[in-house]
């Protein structure tokens, strides 16, 4: 077993001995070039430069290694050993996260805007969950999945399977309709799962992973990923052998799950070392890397991956995802733009200007919000209010700032001049949208610069939080079953809230309904149900003022769970999960927000509902070592 290790490494004529990544002044690089990683020590320290110290400004501000161009794709080869390839799965683990489901539209234009960021490999899904994620993945097959750009590039779509043949025939079915498919299927590993989950031996286990990727293969798949589940947990013997029998059955990708975010930078480096220098055959794979969240630790333990010989990163945007989430896209891309010659030349085929759009788009279809602190997209990232930053960054922006907003698609807004207000017409609107990261035109401009003019009545100056709120709430929202007309609400000490509602269906008919409430929004609500007819019960409800002012704009945002039906099959477990379907609204008057809020729900949870369940059968939960289990989420 090759341990990397600086124990038998002389500088200044002194041994030394430190872990795999060491503190600075050194850090650790691998040279993939070779079939074994070798061990080089970079001095980081001011010190042990002659270059004149007025100049280290020049290596403390984000400086990419100039562009590249993408390596061709091919399964299981990078032609340029330093490319990185991004494996976004926001669409299938970051919708693991509780109300975070997504229509099959939303999830089509997320898809569209990941190609435009130019992510390698797109997790559509996980088919075998529902008919509508089936379909939902088999659409971006179609489309994301055939969109070839002028350079050649078009995304690899993969669909997620566990370890039998019924979710790799659903995977293989959705995503057999792109250009580059591929089947992504994993089984656990760790004693704890096999021996609680499973009920398997490591016999049993190897033979399953064996036979289901030369299943996924024999159905005409040529690039398929495995994942050993809990790889951070398991016995590292047996990961070897495990990876080298599924290399031998056909797999040209090898995920490296820490499926529960339990190992730590230099271990889950170690680990990455590990398996490339003591899997048989590991030479004709890629190795990739998928660490969850849980001890705050994920980006960091992706970047060591890569440094480590990890050639493909899976991320999310924002980092969502089961429990405390993923590896943030933005995070792992932008370390590795701004340090990427530290970390031995890395780089990656990110168009990075296309991250706030793609962040923004996430937050709003999924319901889960950035917190204002998140590194990269958050809405303090870019923000300096203390006396002494202000003063630096009036003096010179790389002194609190290691990259520039407009990097990630951003534009500052004092930079701009402008100012809007109910003077202000259509052309300066869409210029501002476009330095805060959005393209419109056409009707969609038409739609937000009515909206825009709404609120321009009302207030003096329409600042940035205003036009992004009505920007989310009119072009981000899930295709409408029901739309809100009008709304007339009676509340106070006096007697028992009333609420007046029209509803207008898809075909254009209005619907009335009146109903008394213990507030105005608990009687808007009523009124709203009485017409839908679709028994829900209200999780959340949140409303936030936008900006400063009693003439801020109000933000509602709500979740909900269908009380009949609308389950999904859990992929961690196999068990039918009931799901829960997020809205948000914004508007002047805090009840017209609440209940623009409740219809976004409503309209996002009906749109799922006309996509009934394909069940999986009974039998695919429990089956023979020589067929399938059923196994956890990578």
């Amino acid at each position: 077993m090759a341990t990397l290790t600086t124990s038998n490494l002389s500088l200044s004529s002194t041994t030394i001995s430190k872990p795999l990544f060491p503190k600075t002044p050194f850090t650790t690089l691998l040279f993939l070039s070779s079939p074994k990683p070798l061990v080089s020590l970079l001095s980081l320290s001011s010190k042990s430069t002659n270059k004149p110290a007025t100049r280290f400004a020049s290596i403390t501000r984000c400086s990419a290694i100039p562009p590249c161009t993408r390596p061709d794709y091919i399964p299981g080869k990078i032609s340029d050993p330093n490319y990185v390839r991004i494996f976004d799965t926001t669409l299938r683990d970051g919708e693991q996260s509780p109300g975070a489901s997504m229509t099959p539209k939303q999830k089509l234009e997320i898809a569209r805007q990941l190609a435009r960021l130019g992510v390698d490999i797109i997790e559509a899904g996980f088919p075998a969950a529902s008919n509508a994620d089936l379909e939902a993945v088999k659409t971006i097959a179609l489309e994301v999945g055939n969109a070839v750009d002028e350079q050649g590039y078009v995304p690899v779509i993969c669909g997620l399977s566990r370890c039998n043949k019924a979710d790799i025939d659903a995977a293989w079915a959705a995503v057999k309709h792109a250009k580059r498919p591929r089947i992504h299927t994993f089984i656990a590993t760790s004693e704890i799962h096999m021996e609680h989950k499973l009920n398997k031996t490591r016999e049993e286990v190897v033979e399953i992973a064996r036979n289901m990727v030369s299943y996924a293969r024999s159905l005409g798949c040529e690039d398929v990923e495995f994942s050993p589940e809990d790889a951070g947990r398991s016995d590292r013997e047996f990961l070897y052998q495990i990876l080298g029998e599924v290399i031998k059955a056909g797999a040209t990708t090898l995920n490296i799950p820490d499926t529960v975010g339990y190992t730590v930078p230099s271990e889950f480096g170690q680990l990455i070392a590990d398996i490339k220098a003591n899997t048989p055959g590991i030479e004709n794979v890629i190795i990739s890397t998928h660490c969850q969240n849980d001890l705050g630790l994920s980006s960091a333990n992706t970047v060591a991956g890569a440094c480590a010989g990890a050639r493909q990163l899976e991320v999310t945007i924002n980092g969502i995802g089961e429990r405390a989430g993923n590896a943030s896209l933005e995070e792992v891309v932008m370390t590795i733009k701004c340090r990427g010659e530290s970390l031995g030349g890395l780089y990656t085929g990110i168009q990075t200007e296309h991250i706030v759009k793609a962040s923004k788009l996430v937050a709003e279809y999924s319901g889960l919000l950035v917190q204002p602190h998140k590194a990269i997209v958050g809405a303090n990232a870019f923000k300096h209010e203390s006396g002494i930053h202000q003063h630096g960054m009036l003096k010179h922006k790389g002194t609190y700032e290691i990259m520039s907003p407009e990097d990630i698609g951003l534009q500052r807004a004092d930079e701009s001049g402008l100012v809007l207000g109910k003077l202000s017409g259509r052309h300066a609107l869409q210029k501002r949208l476009e330095q805060m990261g959005y393209c419109f035109e056409g009707k969609e401009l038409d739609d937000v610069f009515w909206r825009f003019k709404s609120v321009a009545e009302k207030k003096k100056h329409v600042l940035d939080e205003d036009i992004e709120a009505l920007v989310i709430d009119e072009l981000f929202q899930p295709e409408s079953v029901w739309s809100l007309g009008d709304l007339q609400v009676t509340c106070g000490t006096l007697g028992l809230s009333t609420a007046t509602v029209k509803l207008i269906d898809a075909d254009g008919t209005e619907h009335v309904a009146c109903s008394v409430g213990t507030g105005p929004v608990d009687s808007a609500y009523k009124a709203v149900d009485s017409i839908v007819k679709v028994p829900v019960t209200l999780l959340e409800y949140s409303l936030t003022g936008v900006t400063e002012g009693i003439d801020a704009i109000a933000t509602t945002r709500v979740l909900i769970r269908g009380d009949n039906g609308f389950t999904t099959t859990q992929a961690t477990t196999g068990e039918q999960i009931r799901r829960t379907f997020s809205g948000s609204g914004s508007e002047m008057d805090i009840v017209v927000s609440s209940v623009r809020a409740y219809v976004s729900a409503l309209n996002k949870m009906l749109a799922y509902k006309n996509k009934p369940n394909r069940k999986v059968s009974a039998e695919n939960s429990h089956v023979s070592a020589s067929d399938a289990v059923p196994a956890g989420s990578a």
